[in-house]
């Protein structure tokens, strides 16, 4: 990733080097024959003869999509798998439009640049697969539009920062880092039970106290309906003239309920023999 660090990338739309090594002064003749995306890739004296294509297969939010018509609008950068050692440069964090930013399945080393935050605008974030050490910078804080992200398997360790969008993520996220702890991981840190803050997967209580509500709820429903209905029924079975009332109103009613369903029927049957 040293190259990058004397580079003005502010024109950088998209790149994708997806499993290809990384070695553009020697591999520049290739790579018109391989699937790759260069817009606005500038001051890199070595690369030569670049070729541009107007579409992409890229990994966008957990799938593989294919973009065309809209490639334009994409800021993206993908290195993945592509061998690279080193440390991130702390000018990839100047890249304030980036959307999209995959360097998972490399070698790179040292901590995640704590500046990372100011990429206000990824929606992709995959480091996943390399040797990052050191705590998740408390400024992904910040990244509040991020909906994918990947830090699994490095060499992450401290508390996963809290009061975070990042305890949303499932806990796969996190996979294989045996450093890390606190939620949505399993594994507590030190000093959380002085912070009052419970383990991964036991209530703080509203969830029970919701259940109990349900609980009382339907149980206080069926005891309501069942003594209307016994209440109904003995007074119906002790009163001999509401009983009287009641029987004849429900007669009244069977027979008005008759003749307007025979009168509808006469009616449709002598219109179908007019026409």
């Amino acid at each position: 990733m040293s190259q990058t660090q004397n580079t003005k990338a502010k024109g950088l739309e998209g790149l994708s080097l997806h499993t290809r090594y990384l070695d553009l002064c020697s591999q520049t003749r290739n790579l018109c024959t391989k699937k790759i995306l260069v817009i606005g890739l500038y001051d890199f004296g070595c690369l030569w003869g670049l070729c541009y294509i107007d579409h992409l297969m890229i990994e966008w939010q957990g799938k593989v999509k294919e973009f065309s018509s809209i490639l334009g609008l994409l800021k993206a950068i993908d290195l993945s798998s592509n061998n690279l050692t080193g440390q991130i440069p702390n000018e990839v964090t100047n890249l304030h439009g980036l959307l999209v930013l995959d360097l998972s399945n490399n070698s790179l080393d040292g901590k995640i640049p704590q500046d990372i935050g100011q990429m206000t605008q990824l929606l992709t974030l995959n480091l996943s697969r390399n040797m990052f050490s050191g705590e998740i910078p408390p400024t992904m804080s910040e990244m509040t539009l991020l909906n994918n992200l990947d830090m699994s398997f490095n060499d992450l360790s401290g508390r996963i920062p809290l009061s975070t969008q990042l305890q949303t993520f499932d806990a796969s996220t996190y996979i294989g880092n045996a450093g890390l702890c606190g939620p949505p991981l399993p594994k507590n840190c030190s000093g959380d039970e002085d912070l009052g803050i419970p383990p991964v997967g036991e209530s703080d209580g509203d969830g029970e106290s919701t259940n109990d509500f349900q609980r009382w709820f339907y149980i206080g429903g069926a005891t309501g309906f069942a003594t209307a209905f016994w209440i109904v029924c003995s007074t119906l079975l002790l009163n001999r003239r509401l009983r009287h009332a009641f029987f004849h109103f429900q007669n009244c009613l069977k027979d008005w309920v008759y003749v307007k369903v025979a009168v509808f029927i006469n009616a449709k049957f002598q219109r179908a023999a007019r026409a």
